[in-house]
């Protein structure tokens, strides 16, 4: 399971015009679920995703966890982030899971991730999404889990 993490000051993702999930500060959240994932990959990914140190601290340095900040955590499914690029010049879907497993674990992961942290919001599993964001630093980083 691989999540793109970008820290923001605001982000949204709407469907045909309608927002469906917005958070202010926080973390924008690109899911990809691959062939091999499990409920066991979700678990490790929401626990890296709460406790990453991304936020900085009273001396500026990248100290704070989403926890620890209580921000916002948007969780958007991105079958795409799971191609495989390796080769060609057009890629691969072979490595993304079935979309029945990512639609599966990408609800688990949601679920889980309600239960746990406050501010939770996501995108429409499948669903032709606008995702307007505001990355703060800018602060990106893949997570694999």
């Amino acid at each position: 399971m691989k999540g793109l993490l970008q820290r923001v000051r605001g982000a949204r993702v709407e469907v045909a015009g309608e927002i469906v999930g917005a958070i202010d500060q926080g973390l924008l959240v690109l899911v990809a679920v691959e062939p091999g994932d499990t409920r066991a990959s979700a678990d490790k990914l929401l626990h890296k995703l709460l406790n990453y140190r991304v936020f900085s601290d009273a001396e500026g340095k990248m100290n704070l966890s989403l926890a620890d900040v209580g921000g916002g955590l948007l969780l958007v499914s991105q079958f795409t982030l799971a191609a495989d690029t390796k080769s060609g010049l057009r890629p691969s879907f072979s490595t993304a899971a079935p979309p029945v497993l990512g639609e599966e674990l990408f609800n688990y992961l949601l679920n889980q991730a309600k239960q746990v942290h406050g501010t939770v919001a996501s995108g429409r599993f499948g669903a032709d999404m606008q995702v307007h964001l505001v990355n703060d630093g800018p602060v990106t980083f893949l997570l694999q889990a």
